[in-house]
């Protein structure tokens, strides 16, 4: 069973910068996929980003060019760079991780718990 940590959110203006991290319990070497996901309330839960074993990152359009998937296998963590950020990104974001390469959240066999991005003045 892989259990996935989420930390790094919080409250920040429009605007402003988070680092979200995902920990993973087993060396993501054995994790073909990982990606963050994110749910704001009344919605469903959205593709944010997602990230190959060889460090390949696609990113919805809401967020390209202003969010930077990353991964660190040695430390076996992900993380997400939120630059830029705006009130509609306001929302949980999940780490999700898998064997299949994919945008639906099917795809994914593991999930965080989740952490909380506030974007507000």
């Amino acid at each position: 069973q892989v259990q996935l940590v989420e930390s790094g959110g919080g409250l920040v203006q429009p605007g402003g910068s988070l680092r979200l991290s995902c920990a993973s319990s087993i060396s993501i070497f054995r994790l073909n996929s990982m990606a963050w996901y994110r749910q704001a309330p009344g919605k469903q839960r959205e593709f944010v980003a997602h990230i190959t074993s060889s460090g390949n990152g696609n990113y919805a359009d809401s967020v390209k060019g202003r969010f930077t998937i990353s991964r660190d296998n040695a430390n076996s963590a992900v993380y997400l760079q939120m630059n830029s950020l705006k009130s509609e990104d306001t929302a949980v974001y999940y780490c999700g991780a898998g064997q299949v390469l994919s945008r639906r959240d099917t795809a994914y066999a593991y999930w965080g718990q989740g952490t909380q991005v506030t974007v507000s003045s």
